[in-house]
C-alpha cells in the first residue's frame, strides 16, 4: 500500500504544478487514460466506444480530491473503483448528466468558488482543455509503473506468442483476431488494437484490419494491449513453411532500424532526432525514404502512442519512459515495447523461445523478434 500511496502522491504533486502553470484552481479528469494514471490503474470505463468515462475527478493544488458522477454510477465508484483513495463524492441525477455536458464544471465551481478557473483533459463547457500539459506530467513513469509495465509486457509477449504458435494456414484473419483478443483477456488485458493481415494484404497495407481472408503463406498479428491503464504494443509474423529469402531480408532491415531507434532512445532526445535516426538507418540499409511510408512509432504509456516521432516533433524522451518502435517494409515489420530507465534499456514484450535476430544497441546485444516458421 505504501508503494501505491507514494506513486499517487507524486502524481498529485505533478498535477498541482500543472494547475499552477496553467493558472487554474482545479483540474477535472474525464478520459480513461488520465483516470487510470491518477488512480494507479483503476478504471473509469463503462462504454468502450467513448474516450471519456462515467466519472469526473477533480484534483486541486491544495490536495482536495472530488468525484462527480451521476447517481447510477456513484455507489459502484465509491465501493470499488475509488475505494481507499479519499475522493469526496458529489452525485447528481442521471438526467442532469444528459441535459448538461458541463454539469461537472458547474459543480466544481460551486465547490471551489465561482471565480475559480477549471482546467480539464476533455472538452467541457466552462473549462479550459489542458491535456497537452497533463500528458507531459504523465510521461515520466514512476518506479511502481515501471514494475507493472514489466509484468504486463511479459504477459502480453507470452500470450500472443503462444497464440501465434497455434496458427495454421486456412484460418480466417478475423478468427485469428478473435483468438488474439481472447489470449489477451486471459492475462486480464484488453486488446485496444488488434490487427491481422496476410499474404497480398500484408504486402499492401501497413495497418491491415482483419477480414474474412484466409491466410496461406504469411500472416502478421499486431496488438496494443491495455491493463490497469498501461499499454504495450507488439507484432508477430508467422510463415507457413520455410521463410522466403526476401521476407528474411526485409525483416532484418526492419530489425536494424529498430536497433538504431533503441540506441537513440536516450533521455533528452527529441522525436525529431529519433525520426532522423530512423531515416538514416533506412538509407544505410538501402531503402532511402522508407520512413515516409509508415510512422515508426514513439512513446507509449497510457495511450497506444503518447506521441509519434516525426520531423517537427519537439517531444522529449524522459528518464523513465516506454517506447514502441515499429519500423516496417512491405510485408515485414518489427515491433516490441521497450523501457528506457536512465541509461538502461529493456525490451519487455519478448516471447520466450521465439526466433530472434541479435542486434546491437547501446553496446549491448538485443534480441529482436524474427519470423516464426510453421513447418
Amino acid at each position: 500500500m505504501m508503494k501505491e500511496d507514494n506513486e499517487l502522491e507524486v502524481k498529485r504533486e505533478r498535477l498541482a504544478q500543472v494547475a499552477e502553470e496553467a493558472g487554474v484552481q482545479g483540474i477535472l479528469l474525464a478520459t480513461h487514460h488520465n483516470v487510470a494514471w491518477i488512480t494507479g490503474g483503476r478504471s473509469n470505463r463503462i462504454d468502450g466506444s467513448r474516450d471519456a468515462g462515467s466519472a469526473r475527478l477533480l484534483v486541486t493544488p491544495q490536495g482536495r480530491r472530488m468525484v462527480f458522477a451521476n447517481s447510477i454510477e456513484m455507489p459502484r465508484l465509491m465501493d470499488e473503483v475509488l475505494a481507499g483513495l479519499d475522493y469526496e463524492p458529489v452525485a447528481f441525477p442521471w438526467t442532469e448528466d444528459q441535459a448538461d455536458p458541463g454539469c461537472a464544471v458547474t459543480l466544481a465551481l460551486k465547490a471551489l468558488g465561482t471565480g475559480a478557473a477549471i482546467g480539464s483533459d476533455w472538452p467541457m463547457p466552462g473549462a479550459t482543455v489542458i491535456e497537452g500539459r497533463i500528458a507531459r506530467a504523465r510521461a515520466l513513469l514512476t518506479p511502481a509503473e515501471v514494475e507493472r509495465y514489466r509484468i504486463l509486457g511479459r504477459d502480453a509477449g507470452i500470450a500472443i506468442g503462444d497464440l501465434c504458435r497455434t496458427l495454421v494456414p486456412g484460418l480466417e484473419e478475423q478468427e485469428i483476431a478473435r483468438r488474439a483478443s481472447d489470449a489477451l483477456a486471459g492475462v486480464r488485458a484488453r486488446g485496444i488494437v488488434v490487427l491481422v493481415g496476410s499474404d497480398e494484404r500484408l504486402l499492401r497495407y501497413r495497418h491491415p484490419v482483419a477480414t474474412r481472408t484466409r491466410w496461406r503463406n504469411v500472416v502478421m498479428v499486431v496488438v496494443c494491449a491495455e491493463r490497469d491503464g498501461l499499454v504495450v504494443a507488439l507484432s508477430r509474423i508467422v510463415c507457413a513453411g520455410l521463410v522466403p529469402e526476401d521476407l528474411t531480408s526485409r525483416t532484418r532491415v526492419a530489425a536494424s532500424v529498430f536497433a538504431r531507434l533503441l540506441d537513440e532512445s536516450r533521455p533528452g532526445a527529441t522525436g525529431a532526432r529519433l525520426y532522423a535516426a530512423a531515416a538514416d538507418a533506412y538509407e544505410t540499409a538501402g531503402y532511402p525514404g522508407a520512413e515516409r511510408s509508415h510512422h515508426q512509432g514513439g512513446a507509449i504509456g497510457y495511450r497506444s502512442r503518447e506521441w509519434v516521432a516525426h520531423p517537427r516533433s519537439s517531444d522529449v524522451v524522459e528518464a523513465r519512459q516506454a517506447f514502441a518502435w515499429n519500423p516496417s517494409l512491405p510485408g515485414a515489420k518489427v515491433e516490441d515495447t521497450s523501457l528506457v530507465v536512465g541509461d538502461d534499456l529493456d525490451v519487455i514484450t519478448t516471447t520466450p523461445d521465439w526466433p530472434v535476430i541479435p542486434v546491437k544497441a547501446r553496446g549491448h546485444t538485443v534480441m529482436v523478434s524474427d519470423v516464426w516458421s510453421v513447418v
